[in-house]
């Protein structure tokens, strides 16, 4: 159904509800009835993200203030991937009010706006699309029927422009008439406006949030205080696989400054009247830890190896196991590997708690607000509702932020004291107790034909957890779809002109937090698909794009990645050798049903790999803003090079290293290419997710352009040249 055709209809916020929990039972019910899980994750794997919070109250979403004004409540937070700016441009149009007229923020879980999901997963401008389009179309309705109450006119004659209701010669502002009402009525949702007519949707937008960036206003987690605040530390581990045996807190109790020595069954913590006084208190904590076993990189890498774990077979066509089982003769193997890899984000993880005899409140940087409102509520004793958690800005999030336990730990400090209680980690234990994007061990088997076509693949993807043991995934589903679809995404074969195809995902326990990480397994499961997609190119005598595109079919899906990567290689000029020292290497992938493709200009100076350019074509859908589009591409595409370059954590002596910035390698501003060109398609109705899909291709491009400058294949990130 088209969307001007769906917008005619008109929806209700209540049958908006009710898809969305029809969509849900039917993906848990259906694992009940079907005895192959890859059904499932097939499911998964193209699935829309339903937004997961009220959609009936518009009052609590918007508030009108006295000065014409809109305070917008977003439950999704600002990591600076631009959602504020999105949300407010489609609030904006819907509301028929000025975009300079809307100040968005934080929606604390005392306004009752919860979303009871995170924000991640590229989610945030697709999940509220439509609820939020239809919310704000509600709530200008509300307005204009309070108008024609206070002007004695019939709402029919009146209209809304501009935050101004007007009709029969009179008019009057929103402002004004809020504050001649006190008790709203919900109407139904009115017909929504055709995106065509939108003055704010589809433009590039200067973002709501710059002016505060721009001058360092304090909105980000580590600049919270409360009056009388104190300070906490708690004791982390530095090893890995190991428990807390014994605790001697004597001589950290009589150290300056020191208000209290909080133990807890699962922490010890030092409370005191600064920071450097927390800090020094809690270094003369004495504690035993018992570990396991000495891990190091060895033993992990060979832990993660194709076997070693739980299989689960995750997609399947035709027979391809038997196929690639038939003998060494004509059999194509390659394997890949990834390191464990750090958030490195900038604001290390922290809270500030207060918590009262029949409240708390605690203001912090987190990506899951009702998730740590009931952890907390949870560890307290208290009601959910008892919890307020008011969100603040994220200096960065890729992930480390949708599990946030340390706002307990302040929690139980604060309420040992009786006063607010600031925690914060520091950079080392940032470090050593992130949860990690885990390593991965990828093989990939193929078969061609005499003319050249892939007859069969598979592609078996080892892995360590990144969505199971997480607080969004219920336990339940851990069981019902056997594969952590984390660590496997961006590891089905997307290329479905191939008649026998399969994929396998193993799971490995590790003895650390792995977890969440900008795109899950997409970057490193796209690196080795796309290097194999090119090895398989050249052992059939094809060019590595019209290979690609002869292994796709008609279906939306193909045709909009086909796109996007005929686009790419007309925009780049795409050749397949080198020239005056440089190449290029191309790769393409889906994610959250948005397909990208990157063709990545190299050259290589003294064993150094140098990116000059990359032109990314992306098809997102509708594009909401254009610039928040480009820059979410850009990062993405900065990101994943800093990954595939660079980053790398080691596990030395039953620890992980490094531990602080230059030890652990990143992309620097010299190591950006000095161009990135990118392009938009728009081949469908609604957004799509955008924050995560251009880093999948970005590795295996650079990879690919490797080989053709050294005739070697990078197989290991981070890629060498030497």
């Amino acid at each position: 159904m088209s969307e001007a055709k769906k917008e005619k209809q008109g929806f209700s916020r209540r049958k908006f509800l009710v898809r969305a929990g029809i969509g849900v039972g039917l993906l848990v019910g259906t694992t009940y009835c079907l005895p192959i899980r890859r059904k499932i994750a097939e499911t998964i794997n193209t699935a829309e993200s339903p937004y997961l919070g009220s959609t009936d109250e518009p009052q609590i979403w918007f508030e009108v203030k006295p000065d014409n004004s809109i305070l917008f409540h977003c439950p999704k937070v600002e990591m600076g991937q631009g959602t504020f700016t999105g949300l407010a441009q489609i609030a904006a149009d819907e509301l028929e009010v000025g975009i300079e007229q809307i100040q968005v923020v934080h929606a604390a879980t005392s306004t009752g706006n919860i979303d009871q999901f995170s924000t991640g997963g590229s989610t945030s401008i697709n999940s509220l699309w439509m609820p939020l389009r239809e919310l704000a179309a509600t709530m200008r309705v509300m307005l204009i029927n309070a108008a024609a109450a206070q002007l004695g006119l019939e709402a029919s004659s009146l209209s809304a422009l501009n935050g101004v209701v007007s009709g029969g010669g009179k008019s009057i502002t929103f402002g004004e008439i809020v504050q001649a009402v006190s008790e709203w009525e919900v109407p139904d949702t009115p017909p929504l406006k055709d995106v065509k007519e939108y003055k704010y949707v589809g433009k590039p937008t200067p973002r709501v949030d710059l002016r505060d960036k721009v001058l360092g206003a304090p909105i980000f987690g580590m600049d919270a205080s409360l009056p009388d605040m104190l300070y906490g530390s708690v004791v982390r581990p530095s090893g890995i696989d190991t428990k807390m045996v014994s605790v001697d807190v004597s001589e950290a109790e009589g150290m300056p400054g020191v208000v209290k020595i909080v133990q807890e069954d699962d922490f010890v913590g030092v409370v005191a009247n600064s920071y450097v006084e927390a800090e020094a208190a809690k270094q003369k904590i004495k504690v035993v830890w018992e570990a396991a076993k000495k891990w190091d990189t060895f033993n992990i890498e060979e832990a993660i190896l194709v076997g070693k774990g739980n299989p689960t077979e995750i997609q399947k066509e035709g027979n391809a196991k038997k196929l690639l089982a038939e003998g060494e003769e004509g059999l194509i193997v390659s394997e890949y590997f990834s390191p464990i890899g750090a958030h490195a984000q900038m604001e290390p993880n922290g809270a500030v708690a207060y918590v009262e005899e029949d409240k708390a409140t605690i203001i912090m940087s987190t990506q899951v607000v009702a998730i740590t409102r009931k952890e907390v509520a949870n560890r307290l004793g208290f009601k959910n509702e008892q919890v307020i958690i008011q969100p603040t800005f994220l200096g960065g999030g890729f992930g480390r932020r949708l599990h946030t336990p340390n706002a307990m730990q302040a929690a139980l400090m604060s309420r040992a004291v009786g006063k607010p209680v600031k925690s914060f980690f520091n950079r080392k234990e940032e470090f050593q107790n992130d949860t990690f994007r885990p390593p991965t061990h990828n093989v990939l088997k193929a078969r061609l034909t005499a003319d050249g076509r892939i007859e069969a693949i598979s592609h078996d993807i080892s892995s360590g957890d990144v969505m199971f043991g997480s607080p969004l995934l219920p336990g339940i589903l851990q069981k019902l779809i056997g594969a952590d679809l984390g660590a496997w995404r961006g590891g089905m074969i997307q290329y479905h002109g191939i008649p026998n195809y399969r994929a396998v995902s193993w799971r490995v326990k590790l003895p650390f937090a792995t977890s969440w990480w900008r795109s899950l397994g997409l970057l490193a499961n796209t690196f080795a698909i796309e290097s194999f997609m090119d090895e398989l190119a050249e052992k059939a005598g094809k060019d590595p794009i019209s290979f690609r595109l002869d292994h796709l079919t008609e279906t939306k899906a193909d045709v909009r990645l086909a796109k996007v990567i005929q686009r790419a290689a007309e925009a780049a000029s795409y050749r397949n050798t080198p020239a005056d020292g440089r190449a290029m290497g191309f790769a393409c992938s889906t994610d959250v049903n948005t397909p990208c493709a990157h063709v990545a200009e190299v050259s290589i100076t003294d064993g150094k790999i140098k990116v000059h350019k990359v032109t990314c074509v992306m098809d997102p859908g509708l594009v909401v803003n254009p610039d928040q589009v480009r820059a979410q591409c850009e990062g993405s595409i900065i990101m994943g090079l800093s990954a595939v370059l660079y980053e790398k954590m080691e596990v030395e002596d039953g620890a992980l290293y490094p531990v602080l910035y230059g030890a652990y390698q990143i992309a620097l501003m010299k190591d950006a290419p000095k161009e990135i060109d990118v392009i938009l398609l728009e081949n469908d109705d609604v957004p799509g997710g955008v924050g995560e899909p251009p880093m999948g291709p970005i590795g295996a491009a650079i990879a690919n352009a490797v080989y053709r400058l050294t005739g070697e294949r990078v197989r290991r990130m981070p890629f060498s040249a030497k």
